[in-house]
């Protein structure tokens, strides 16, 4: 057990704050019964609010256009009659089902194999800790490249690789949870969410007749590559050093010894060979310019075949290599261990599915009520009217975003919403829309791993829940949340002065990017 529960009178007022937290949120019901009460919420809610409405702007294809958005009354017989006919769609569309169903048979196959285990023994055992944790770090903050489907990925590897290691997986999956989900506004590469923001910064820009600033995919790049390696070193020390305190459940792990045998050595070999196949194969099917996984114009990145395929290349390639691991090491002997194996990945995830029934209604009533944009645009206004500049504004516009996260968890939505108003609204003080967008996507980092109604939380419960051994207390929502707070906290510690000293400094922000207009 952890010290706090071995030596109370030790316990930090840190500490006490974050059991407090823990306390408090566990006292929610459980999350199936959380979603469904958040559900029906959503729907009185559009009945007490019906007809509410704002009027704001929004920029499509260079031109913006007035938009006005009442709250939908979602009580009423035709409503109910889409709902009742289109249920099974509404479940089976739910964004991370499918996600789920299917990194979870691919790495659960890979880890019940004993591939990760062995690959730990092998390769990391003797490195320090924070080494290994630190590179895991690095590859969860990066892992936004796979989307959504690079936070599953990190939550079960994350948990997979902390068991092997004879550490803590509540804390890896907890760890890989809050490096994938609040790492969305750094990377090493330009991503899909590069261009999708850029392309909503640039209809702003255009349609308010703002000219000659650089308005590109890459032009935070130079903020998001070193902010990389900050969040990856926050989520390090946060994972070191405050989780064991943190984190009053051992977990089930992996008791390993030190010593590979000949066997698992036999296993990895296979699989090694078989990494070098697939990699070939890999760059066959995207280095050549007229390549399966490129675009028709030949380019491979921001967005292509090969991003857009991401989920599929991460199947095959865990099946690959827990199926050449397994028959070299022999925990695959027979024809029926496949569907075995594949098949106990899903079994663990029996939970989520039974909760994203719920979650997946919730979703549909909030966003069909338009609830979620009127508390946006009535924030927005709340911010606009206060005449903040320079670092007041910056500030504000932080807290504007980070509280919105909690009840609107789409970035792209938030940001098709505040880029007419603040793009123009930092312009017209010499900001330039590059700046404008950084500060937005740092504001939406710093709350991603606490926001309570993110469906992807009772994913991380669902994997945590695996590991949970029988004598550990029970853990609910307000457990979850308050382990990934600590997270949440460094983020806001380390991004929200790089970005004040970025600005002081006048530093620039991506190539040809600058915070300041240039003449202004």
């Amino acid at each position: 057990m952890s010290n706090q529960a071995t030596n109370p009178q030790k316990v930090s007022g840190f500490i006490r704050f974050i059991n407090g937290v823990e306390r408090v949120g566990n006292k929610l019901p459980h999350p199936f019964f959380l979603f469904c009460g958040l559900a029906v919420i959503a729907l009185l809610l559009s009945v007490l609010l019906a007809g509410t409405s704002v009027t704001y702007e929004v920029a499509k294809d260079g031109v913006i256009e007035n938009t006005t958005v009442s709250v939908v009354n979602l009580m009423n017989k035709a409503y109910w009659q889409n709902i009742t006919q289109n249920i099974v769609k509404i479940y089976i569309n739910f964004a991370p089902l499918g996600i789920v169903m299917v990194m979870m048979f691919a790495i659960g196959f890979a880890q019940d194999s004993g591939f990760f285990e062995a690959l730990m023994k092998k390769s990391l055992l003797s490195a320090p800790p924070v080494l290994v944790t630190y590179v895991l770090a690095v590859i969860c903050v990066c892992a936004n490249m796979a989307s959504n489907a690079g936070i599953i990925f990190c939550v079960t590897v994350g948990a997979a690789i902390f068991s092997s290691l004879g550490r803590n997986p509540l804390i890896g999956a907890v760890f890989g949870y809050c490096g994938a989900h609040g790492g969305f506004t750094a990377n090493l590469m330009i991503s899909a969410d590069d261009v999708l923001q850029c392309g909503i910064t640039q209809s702003a820009a255009d349609g308010m007749g703002i000219t000659g600033v650089p308005i590109n995919p890459m032009m935070n790049y130079y903020f998001l590559v070193l902010a990389t390696f900050v969040l990856a070193a926050a989520a390090t020390f946060v994972t070191e050093r405050v989780m064991p305190k943190v984190c009053k459940y051992e977990g089930i792990h992996q008791e390993m010894t030190t010593k590979v045998t000949p066997e698992e050595n036999r296993g990895l070999r296979n699989a090694g060979i078989t990494f070098i196949v697939f990699l070939a194969i890999m760059l066959f099917l995207t280095v050549p310019k007229n390549a399966f996984f490129r675009n028709d114009d030949g380019t491979l990145v921001p967005q292509s075949p090969f991003t857009n395929s991401v989920v599929f290349i991460l199947l095959v390639m865990f099946i690959a290599l827990g199926t050449a691991y397994g028959l070299g090491a022999g925990t695959i002997k027979k024809q029926a261990d496949f569907p075995r194996l594949m098949g106990k990945g899903l079994s663990d995830s029996i939970s989520f599915f039974v909760i994203a029934f719920p979650s997946a209604l919730f979703i549909q009533f909030f966003n069909d009520s338009k609830l979620a944009t009127i508390l946006a645009v009535n924030g927005s206004n709340l911010l606009k009217s206060w005449n903040f500049t320079g670092i007041p504004l910056i500030l504000s516009f932080l807290v504007l975003v980070t509280m919105l996260n909690m009840c609107m968890t789409s970035g792209s939505s938030k940001w098709l919403i505040f880029a007419p108003i603040f793009v123009p609204m930092f312009y017209s003080i010499g900001l330039s829309p590059a700046f404008t967008q950084l500060c937005y996507r740092v504001g939406d980092t710093m709350t991603n791993p606490i926001a309570p109604i993110n469906y992807y939380l009772p994913i991380v419960l669902g994997v945590m829940s695996q590991y949970k051994k029988p004598e550990d207390p029970e853990f609910g929502m307000g457990t979850l949340i308050s382990m990934n707070l600590p997270y949440s906290i460094s983020y806001v510690i380390v991004l929200v002065p790089m970005l004040i000293i970025w600005y002081l400094l006048n530093l620039p922000i991506g190539p040809g990017a600058t915070i300041f207009v240039p003449g202004m």
